[in-house]
């Protein structure tokens, strides 16, 4: 009888020792009070600002603009699995967070260090579900739009191998934790299927674009390709032979490993990542309706609509994400999303011949990288979270000398909440794409 008593105790133990966990400040708590259940807290705001921009895109599409009817039901096709992919993001993210959780797959809340928020196990690489789902919707479109002998199918699927390949390569980062030198390098791997099947339909496209290139001198890359055209025209070296083709290639090459990279590196604060991602998706997507409405090449109006097929997916996965992902956030992207959400846009952005106004609407991105770049190359330490310090009294944040976007806002205009400073820089990145529609109008019948 004592020996039962005895077991009957010691269970009870065991089950009590089994419900708490101590917390990296040395708190012993329950994890079940401690973990708050996954919820789309923000879905009543994130319905709210999408339906007001769907319902400026979708006048565009159906009133503004003449539009063929073939074009616009593949549009409206692409917008109706689009949607449902919305809220099939919704459902699953709660169900992977347990998956992840078992697999000790999560974080801390840096910013929060030092409150209750601080100590909660929030699950990490979340962007394997929105790659998922968009892979899933952008191959289902594919029995709706396209044909066996369709010029852009090689295309199409050689742009869904990159952006599967960089989703796979993100989620092993945030499983292995690769260094930095070798995440430079995963995206000029994942982009070679997408270069190889590459065939441009107008080489009239590429000279312009090439010369094009120019303009844009001050931004990185374009700098480098520049002097290559300079070294080749003005040395008269007859033994190379630099086409605007492979010209072009190199440029789509390094513009894809850039945007791969930048929304990784232009991030630290809860729903930046998400978020800047759906101001550019959104920007693109008013671009392409705006070039299909205006031109008169049957070709350029197909690859704006095939940027159109992979961007609407994109932006309604991420706005579900938003939902979890915006302040205080109960999930994190995780390098998955920023791998896949940064290989995504250059793909429609090469696919679509519009890559110099893509660079134009990463312009944070572009001075984010420009400012990191003693710390990423070495020449100054460079920290392992470059983010800015957080004071659990005020819950005010204060920005230091890593050179990041968001430590640079901090010290311009002084401290702010981490909610403030995310919309801060999500305006930022509106007033850029803005900057880039208004360069464009100002250059119309000049450039392009």
């Amino acid at each position: 009888m004592n020996r039962k008593l005895y077991l009957k105790k010691m269970a009870t133990r065991r089950k009590r020792v089994s419900r708490e966990i101590t917390d990296p400040t040395g708190v012993v708590t329950d994890p079940i009070q401690q973990e708050p259940p996954i919820v789309p807290s923000k879905l009543p705001q994130i319905l709210s600002v999408s339906g007001l921009f769907f319902t400026g895109f979708f006048y565009l599409i159906f009133f503004h603009y003449q539009i063929e009817q073939k074009l616009k039901r593949s549009i409206l096709i692409n917008s109706l699995l689009s949607f449902v992919g919305f809220f099939v993001t919704l459902l699953l993210i709660p169900v992977a967070t347990k998956y992840l959780l078992r697999r000790n797959l999560f974080g801390y809340d840096i910013n929060k260090k030092g409150t209750p928020q601080g100590s909660i196990k929030v699950p990490e690489s979340l962007g394997i579900v929105i790659g998922i789902v968009f892979l899933v919707l952008a191959i289902l479109f594919q029995c709706f739009n396209f044909i066996s002998d369709s010029n852009w199918l090689v295309e199409y699927n050689a742009a869904l191998a990159s952006i599967c390949f960089m989703i796979l390569l993100g989620f092993v980062d945030d499983v292995l934790d690769i260094p930095w030198r070798v995440k430079l390098v995963l995206p000029a791997i994942a982009t070679l299927p997408l270069l190889m099947a590459y065939t441009g339909h107008n080489d009239h496209h590429h000279t312009k674009t090439f010369h094009s290139i120019c303009w844009f001198k001050n931004i990185g890359f374009s700098v480098f390709l520049s002097a290559i055209v300079c070294n080749v025209h003005y040395a008269g070296m007859k033994t190379m032979t630099a086409s605007p083709r492979r010209i072009y290639k190199l440029y789509m090459w390094l513009l894809a490993i850039f945007c791969t990279n930048s929304i990784n590196i232009h991030a630290g604060l809860n729903g930046l990542e998400a978020g800047q991602t759906a101001v550019i998706a959104s920007a693109i997507l008013i671009h392409n309706i705006m070039q299909i409405g205006s031109s008169t090449d049957p070709e350029q109006k197909q690859a704006h609509a095939f940027s159109i097929y992979l961007v609407q997916p994109l932006l309604t996965t991420t706005l579900a994400l938003l939902c979890f992902n915006w302040y205080p956030s109960s999930v994190f992207v995780g390098d998955t999303y920023t791998y896949f959400a940064g290989m995504a846009m250059a793909v429609v952005g090469i696919l679509g011949h519009y890559s110099e106004t893509l660079l134009i609407f990463f312009l944070p991105q572009v001075l984010n990288f420009l400012a990191s770049c003693p710390q990423l190359f070495g020449f100054i330490h460079c920290p392992r979270h470059r983010l800015p310090r957080y004071d659990p009294q005020t819950g005010l944040l204060t920005g230091t000398d890593d050179g990041t976007l968001v430590n640079i806002f901090l010290r311009l205009f002084g401290r702010c909440s981490e909610k403030s400073l995310c919309i801060r820089l999500l305006a930022f990145q509106a007033l850029c794409c803005a900057f880039c529609f208004i360069l464009r109008y100002i250059l119309t019948g000049w450039y392009k």
